[in-house]
C-alpha cells in the first residue's frame, strides 16, 4: 500500500485506542477520552432546532456566520477587554482544526514547535506531518504544572516558530500564574515567535480567573471552542481568534479543507454565548465536588495527587505503582 511519507510520521492515538476499547467492554465507565458527561443544554439544542425549521442549511461564508463572530468578539470584549475585529475570527471544525490550520499555514519542514509535555497529542502529529520538529518543555509537579518561562527560554533556537500553551492544562489540571503570562509573553516577543494558545479549558476553572496571552502579546493565535464548556463534543463547533497575518492563510486552508462549519450548529453556538451562562456553572460546580472526591480518594489509596484547579482532569503520580502509564491503563 502506498502511503504518503508524513502519514508515516503520524502516531495513532492511545486514547483513541483505550476508548475504542473501553466501548466494546460491558460494566465499564470509560475515562479515556475527554468529553463531559453533561447533555448540551436545551436552549442551545432548540436553537439548532430552529434554524433547521426556518432553512439555515445552507453554506455559510468560509469565516463564519457574521453575528457569531460578533458574539465570539464580545466575549473577549466583555471577559478580557480586548478589541477583536470579525475579520479576525475563523469559526472551524471544533479547535482541533484551529489548531491544524495553524500549524499548516505558519509552520515549516525544519521548523521547531515548543510544546509542554505532557500535552495533548494533536500539537506532536500535526508538527510530524509537516516535518517540523516538536521540542518538549517538562512541566513539572513541584511547580504544580506550570510552564516556566525560563524553561521556555531555555529552548528557544534560531529554528523555534511557535510555542504551544494549553492553560487551563490537559491533562494536568495546572493553571498559569499572572505572572506565567507576562513572562512567557515577554521571550516570545524578544525571540519574535508565534504563541498558540489552546484555551478550549478557560471556563472550568475553580477558584480561579484565567488570564489571556492576547492581552499581552499580539503574535497570539487563540484557539478555542464550545466543546468542553457548553458539553458540545459531538457539534464540533470551534474557533481561532488571531491577526488578519494569521487568520488570511489559515482561512486559505480552511476553505478548501472544510469550506465551512455546518449552519445549524453556528446558529446554536451563537445562542450559548448569547444566553444565560448558569448552565455552564452548574456543570462547573458539579466538576468541583466530582474533583474534590476523586483527589481525595487517590489520595487516600497512596498516589499523590494534586488538587487541580482546572478542567476535569487530574493527574495522578503513579511511581509508586511501579507501572507505566499504559500498563496502568
Amino acid at each position: 500500500m502506498m502511503v504518503a511519507k508524513r502519514v508515516r510520521s503520524v502516531v495513532p492515538s492511545k486514547i483513541r485506542e483505550l476508548f475504542e476499547k473501553a466501548s466494546k467492554m460491558e460494566d465499564v465507565i470509560s475515562l479515556g477520552i475527554g468529553e463531559p458527561d453533561f447533555d448540551t443544554p436545551q436552549f442551545i439544542k432548540d436553537a439548532a432546532v430552529r434554524a433547521l425549521k426556518s432553512g439555515e442549511t445552507k453554506y455559510t461564508s468560509n469565516l463564519g456566520i457574521l453575528k457569531l463572530r460578533e458574539a465570539v468578539s464580545e466575549k473577549y470584549k466583555k471577559e478580557y477587554g480586548l478589541e477583536i475585529d470579525t475579520n479576525e475570527i475563523l469559526m472551524t471544525i471544533g479547535a482541533y482544526e484551529a489548531v491544524y490550520l495553524a500549524f499548516q499555514a505558519l509552520i515549516d519542514e525544519g521548523d521547531e514547535v515548543i510544546v509542554p509535555d505532557p500535552a495533548f497529542p494533536c500539537y506532536i502529529n500535526d508538527a510530524a506531518m509537516i516535518g517540523a520538529k516538536s521540542v518538549r518543555v517538562p512541566i513539572k509537579e513541584e511547580n504544580e504544572f506550570r510552564l516556566i518561562p525560563e524553561d521556555v527560554n531555555e529552548k528557544i533556537t534560531r529554528k523555534t516558530k511557535m510555542l504551544i500553551t494549553c492553560y487551563p492544562n490537559n491533562p494536568t489540571g495546572g493553571v498559569l500564574k499572572k505572572e506565567d503570562y507576562k513572562g512567557i509573553s515577554e521571550i516570545c516577543e524578544d525571540s519574535n515567535i508565534i504563541l498558540l494558545s489552546d484555551d478550549i479549558y478557560e471556563k472550568i476553572v475553580y477558584d480561579y480567573k484565567p488570564q489571556c496571552f492576547k492581552k499581552y502579546y499580539d503574535k497570539t493565535i487563540i484557539t478555542n471552542s464550545f466543546s468542553k464548556t457548553y458539553a458540545m463534543t459531538g457539534w464540533r463547533v470551534g474557533f481561532a481568534v488571531a491577526e488578519r497575518e494569521y487568520i488570511t492563510p489559515m482561512l486559505r486552508i480552511h476553505q478548501y479543507v472544510a469550506a465551512c462549519l455546518n449552519a445549524p450548529a453556528q446558529e446554536a453556538a451563537c445562542e450559548a454565548l448569547r444566553s444565560d451562562q448558569r448552565c455552564v456553572e452548574r456543570m462547573v460546580n458539579e466538576y468541583r465536588k466530582r474533583r474534590d472526591y476523586v483527589v481525595k480518594r487517590l489520595n487516600d489509596m497512596g498516589l499523590k495527587t494534586i488538587l487541580p484547579k482546572g478542567t476535569f482532569y487530574c493527574y495522578p503520580n503513579i511511581k509508586s505503582t511501579g507501572m507505566s502509564s499504559s500498563q496502568l491503563s
